[in-house]
Formats: C-alpha cells, structure tokens, sequence
C-alpha cells in the first residue's frame, strides 16, 4: 500500500526557514556594522562563504542515517577532548584566551566543535542509563563527561563558554529522568555563588530559599543538613572563586552590578548598545543609516553586540522580528523533543535547543544590560564561521531527527 505524505512531514520548515532569515538578517547587521571600517570589510564576504558551507553541512547531516549520531558520540568527543588539550599548548590567543587553532587564515574554535561531541555523549550515556539515572554513580560519570571540557575551557580561560557546557549539562541531565531534589542538590551550589555577586543580603536570602526547598522536600535531618553546608560552604568560596578570574572578568562582573561605575572602560560597550538599541524608535533610523553603527561607537558590533545593530537600523518591529524568529526555532525544537523515536534523539534535541537558548538569552541580556558581557555570539547572526557551522550543522541533526521521527514514512 503506498503511503502518500507531504514534504513536510519529512522537513521541518519551522526549524530551517527561521534560521536562514536569521542568517540573511545577520549578513545584513554585519555589512551595515563593517562597511565603513577599514580592516573588517572582508567580513560580510566571509560570513556569506561560512554560510554557504554551514548550509552544505545542514543537508549533509539531513540526509544520513540516524543512527550515524549515537555511533559517532564516543569519536567526537575524544576528537574534540583531544583538540582542547592541543589548543592549550598550541592555540591562538585572542582577547585574552587561548582558544583558537590557526591554519593559515583559516582558524576555528575546538570549544564549538566539542559542543556537539559533548551532547551525542551524553544524550547515549543518559538514554543507555534511562532507568537508573538517579544513581549516584551514574549521576558522577554524567557530570564527569560534561564536566572535562568545561575544565579545559576554563584552563583556556573561557568562562563565558564554560558557562553554556554547565548549562546544557543540567539540561540534559533533568530531561534524562533526574529527580527534582537530585537536580537541586547539583544546580543549587552555583545559585547561591551567583547571589553572593550581588552582595551579602543576597548570599544570606539564597541561603534562606535553600531551607525552605530542603523542608518542601522532607528529606531526613542529615541529608538536609549536608545539601545546606554544601551551599553555605559554595557561597564561602565565592570570594576564592572571584580571584581566579581574569582581570578583565572581574571588571565585566563589576560593570554588570554597575553598569556607571566605568562608562568609558569596562561598561561602555554595553552602555553604547542600549542607546543604539533605543535611538531605534519604532522603525529604526534605516539600512546603513545609524549613527552608533557607521560611526564606530562599540567596538566589534558584529560579533558579540550585533543585536544593537538591529535595534538602530530596523528599530522596534526589527528586533521583535528577530526574537519571534528564535521564539519558532525554540518551539519546534520543544516539540520534538517529545516527538522524538527514541530517548536518545530526544536527549539530543534538548541539548541543542538549550545551547541555542543560552546564547540567544544571554547575548541578549548583553545587549539590553541585564547580563554580564562574557562574550557570546547571538546564533546564526553574529559573524563567526565556526559558530554559524556548528548551529547549522546542529539544527541538520535536528531536521534528522524530526525526518526519522515517524515509522514506516
């Protein structure tokens, strides 16, 4: 009997269309930013190759077998263990961290690469382990195999980047069957560093929500004594913690609690970006017409501060379309999760929706002051070749997947 179907019952047009609009808007934000500067004009022309190849690499991973991903999980992650070790002894220095491996004029971040070897790792250690992942033997191998790169990363130093690995970690973790209490004796430590930034009440108030989860979860007196020494002993090192960072984290840190306290050092750039961003008004000042951007006013509005240039030149209704652009991409990826064949497609599908969400909320925040600025690019838009192949590439396992998803079509 002859099954008939539509093209999108094999394609997700709700995943790809958004992106490649996303992609030609920033082209677009990256022409505008460069075009008037005298050493990065080259970069439009360069982002359109990366995107040529980025859409070559979508289709490639389209159209392979599904199961080519849980085969290759181990390989690309030792691959990309292997080259974060090389890129600590060998690497390029750029902004501070030794991050980048050169060849010639071509040069790519094994950081991205090891995303996506760290997700297929750990979506088959956890769909292999599905029944007995609250296991604290099993939970330790898990947070092992997240958390390797994001030491070496850290060695590199890259904290911002460091920061999506831990991120996607607990992600996957929670979405692999983990129990609540489980997952807030892991996620707990870090909310009580990250309220300490902000100060003393903040670290004691963190500390007073801790309690009332541990009695909302009635566990017995010494496990709930030994999960809150736990946070008390996290928020005691916050200042040990601190002094590792770079110089330069520190001040970004700083800035955020102070966005005034440096305006023309370490908060100018995110200051500059909400003035682009509001100088926008409704429609924006027009294509290669804004001032903050042809001028030159942030350094590099074409990487981490993009979403400013869309905010001057398309104004209000630009930057909304952009958002409501990532808002689709997140929903289907959501919807897939659960659509899925197997737990180890899902898995994967929650990896990459997180890792998307966490550069698209917190390249955001940037830009709109309510995040640190630790250096992320905002996908598919910002420039980056290793970035824009790494996204396209993750959203081909996605379209993969969502293809796969249907017996017998």
């Amino acid at each position: 009997m002859k099954i008939d179907y539509k093209i999108s019952d094999k394609f997700d047009f709700g995943i790809f269309l958004p992106a490649l609009l996303l992609a030609f808007i920033g082209l677009a934000a990256i022409y505008s930013s460069t075009l008037n500067h005298p050493t990065m004009s080259g970069n439009f022309e360069r982002q359109a190759f990366w995107l040529g190849v980025s859409l070559f690499s979508f289709f490639v991973i389209y159209f392979l077998p599904q199961n080519t991903f849980k085969l290759s999980a181990i390989l690309l992650y030792v691959a990309g263990i292997l080259l974060l070790v090389v890129v600590l002894v060998a690497g390029k220095k750029v902004y501070g961290a030794r991050s980048w491996i050169s060849f010639g004029a071509v040069g790519f971040q094994p950081s991205e690469f090891m995303k996506m070897g760290m997700i297929f790792l750990m979506a088959y250690w956890l769909s292999f382990r599905t029944n007995n992942v609250n296991n604290l033997k099993e939970i330790i191998i898990a947070l092992t195999i997240g958390l390797f790169p994001v030491l070496l990363i850290l060695l590199q130093p890259d904290m911002g980047t460091s920061i999506v690995y831990m991120i996607i970690l607990l992600a996957m973790i929670f979405w692999g069957g983990i129990n609540l209490f489980t997952l807030f004796v892991v996620i707990s430590p870090g909310v009580v560093i990250f309220a300490s930034i902000f100060g003393t009440a903040a670290f004691i108030a963190s500390l007073c929500i801790v309690l009332v989860v541990l009695f909302f979860f009635k566990k017995n007196i010494f496990i709930s004594a030994g999960v809150f020494v736990l946070n008390l002993s996290a928020g005691f090192f916050f200042e040990y913690i601190f002094t590792l960072l770079q110089p330069h984290q520190q001040r970004r840190i700083e800035t955020f609690l102070s966005p005034d306290a440096d305006p023309l050092g370490s908060g100018y750039n995110a200051l500059q970006a909400k003035v682009a961003i509001g100088s926008g008004g409704l429609w924006g000042k027009g294509f290669l017409e804004g001032n903050q951007t042809q001028l030159r006013f942030i350094p590099e509005q074409w990487t981490d501060f993009i979403y400013c240039v869309i905010g001057e030149e398309f104004g209000f209704i630009g930057s909304v379309f952009t958002l409501i652009l990532f808002l689709i991409i997140f929903i289907r990826l959501y919807q897939l999760s659960y659509k899925a064949r197997d737990n180890f497609s899902s898995l994967v599908v929650m990896g990459i929706l997180t890792l998307l969400f966490v550069h698209f909320a917190i390249n955001i925040g940037m830009n709109l002051g309510i995040t640190p600025v630790i250096g992320l690019p905002l996908p598919f838009v910002s420039y980056g070749g290793t970035s824009l192949l790494l996204n396209f590439s993750l959203l081909g396992v996605a379209a993969n997947i969502y293809k796969n998803r249907i017996s017998g079509i």
